[in-house]
């Protein structure tokens, strides 16, 4: 493998120009998401979430993934079958 000479990198005007516009805007974004949160929180849902029940935010959780969770059967036939000697 050749050795060469470490690559200098220059900062021009256009880079820091760029940058300051796309941090900007990625502070706009945030702020209007967390304007969307506050309205969100105020409508009544955020009040869910923020509850102390656990198995209200376990069913709230598995609503919004769409899982419908399936009672296991508690008998030994369900869990081998059915074994005839």
């Amino acid at each position: 493998m050749l050795r060469r000479k470490p690559t200098r990198l220059e900062l021009k005007l256009d880079d820091t120009e760029e940058f300051e516009s796309i941090r900007n805007d990625l502070e706009t974004r945030k702020k209007q998401k967390e304007e969307v949160d506050v309205v969100g929180i105020s409508d009544g849902e955020g009040a869910i979430g923020l509850s102390s029940d656990p198995k209200s935010r376990e069913q709230m959780i598995n609503d919004r993934i769409g899982y419908k969770p399936q009672p296991k059967p508690n008998n030994r036939s369900s869990q081998f079958g059915s074994f005839e000697f």
